[in-house]
């Protein structure tokens, strides 16, 4: 049965640690907008704040909805589920903010995933915070198990490539607005 909790305890710090990918769920206000539901991985991209507050490194992908929606009315929705181990799903409700690598705190947010954080600084194009307004589990009874194999190093092997102006190029032209013409990435400062 599913439950509602107060806030992100120790015990679920620990258990979302062990995961090794999430998703995110957001929508833009209009009615005829496109709902997002995006997976994300990469170890050490994901951090829980405190109890009711988390962060995660928005890497480079090939749309920009969820920065464009948090960006224009902050509503978010994380999921976790256990894919080995028992059956549990985690949900995270929120508002989120987009901290960009041109504003003030960028820096320091970033260098609080440590490792991760440095080593994916190419690759991340924003810091989202969330203020955590729900805490919910159930079941996962249908989710299969699985076994990671390995994460991909796609996404490192295409910054390696291209760089710091190549990456400012593609954000510019493919991260620039939403699929619903929302404000995505902003433009790069000169």
């Amino acid at each position: 049965m599913a439950k509602v909790y107060d806030d992100i305890d120790e015990r679920m710090t620990a258990w979302i640690a062990h995961q090794p990918m999430f998703f995110v769920a957001t929508a833009p206000l209009s009615g005829d907008g496109l709902v997002n539901l995006s997976p994300k991985g990469t170890q050490g991209t994901f951090r829980v704040v405190d109890a009711r507050t988390f962060a995660y490194l928005d890497l480079t992908g090939s749309g920009v909805e969820t920065v464009a929606h948090l960006r224009e009315n902050g509503r978010i929705c994380v999921m976790f589920c256990a894919f080995d181990g028992g059956p549990r799903i985690v949900r995270l409700h929120g508002t989120g903010r987009v901290l960009f690598a041109a504003d003030p705190g960028f820096d320091d947010a970033l260098a609080a995933f440590g490792r991760a954080g440095e080593s994916r600084r190419p690759q991340t194009r924003a810091v989202i915070t969330v203020d955590v307004g729900r805490v919910s589990d159930a079941c996962g009874y249908a989710v299969p198990r699985m076994e990671l194999v390995e994460e991909r190093g796609i996404l490192d092997a295409w910054s390696d490539t291209r760089g710091p102006d190549r990456i400012a190029t593609y954000h510019a032209t493919r991260n620039a607005t939403s699929i619903d013409g929302l404000p995505g990435l902003p433009a790069p400062s000169r």
